[in-house]
């Protein structure tokens, strides 16, 4: 029988998901991590599934605000399906910068391939995207420019140095944490929130972005389009899951076509 190969985190652990226990509970292998390093894959999947998070308050938000718990319903009080690390989310919106989404992941899949660590679990074979070091040791990289070359290689400096852990990113406040990151290379304002807020995982955070405003308006079906201001203010009924109750309102307006005309695409 022939496997498969696909895309994992740069860390080369995969949890895979044996089964759901009687009280809710998952229970999983951690494949691909060195010794001493099976705990790290184990908080990184929970991380990346937005398990290592207590989300017992989730359905409470849905009781104070009717419109948001008819979305958790809809979707089954979905978490928010986070990148492997920052570092990765940075690397993916360098790499997908002024190309297509499948553009984007045909050559993260091809990267992962050339440069990265395969681990098998399962019997499929799956290519972790390159780690840092591996990164830095590779002199060229599949269908990248010399320009966005440089600034993959800013980016790993900057993991290997510590400032993109995903517990350190969390600790910080917001501004603080969206001004490092806006001061790497090739790393503007909406590449920073994502990396922050899908990369890193804020429960409570709540990017300033237009398909937030925009679904918000639609959904809640105010009268005027709503700002960061008006969104604000009516989140606070969601705290403390802000970001979740906008990752739900994204895949909402997504799912339904309601999204501002540049992004109807």
């Amino acid at each position: 029988m022939l496997s498969t190969r696909r895309t994992v985190s740069s860390q080369a652990a995969y949890l895979a998901a044996r089964c759901q226990n009687a009280d809710g509970s998952l229970s999983g292998e951690v494949h691909g991590c060195p010794d001493g390093l099976a705990d790290l894959g184990r908080r990184q999947a929970l991380a990346a599934l937005s398990l290592d998070a207590d989300g017992s308050g989730w359905p409470e938000v849905g009781d104070r605000d009717p419109v948001l718990g008819e979305l958790q319903s809809e979707y089954r009080y979905l978490r928010p399906v986070l990148f492997h690390s920052p570092y990765e989310a940075a690397a993916a919106f360098i790499i997908g910068h002024r190309i297509s989404i499948k553009q984007t992941r045909v050559l993260r899949a091809r990267i992962a391939a050339e440069r990265g660590t395969v681990v098998g679990a399962a019997g499929e074979e799956f290519a972790a995207f390159p780690t840092p070091r591996q990164l830095l040791e590779a002199p060229e990289l599949p269908g990248i420019s010399t320009v966005k070359l440089e600034r993959l290689r800013s980016l790993a400096h900057a993991a290997q140095d510590g400032r993109l852990g995903r517990e350190r990113l969390r600790e910080l406040a917001p501004e603080r944490a969206l001004a490092e990151l806006q001061a790497l290379p090739g790393i503007g304002s909406f590449f920073a929130q994502g990396i922050l807020y899908r990369g890193a995982g804020l429960v409570d955070g709540l990017s300033n972005d237009a398909i937030t405003h925009f679904a918000v308006t639609e959904r809640y079906r105010l009268e005027a389009p709503a700002d960061q201001v008006r969104t604000l203010a009516l989140a606070e009924r969601w705290r403390p899951y802000r970001g979740w109750a906008a990752v739900l309102l994204h895949v909402w307006a997504r799912s339904h076509g309601h999204l501002p005309p540049r992004e109807r695409r």
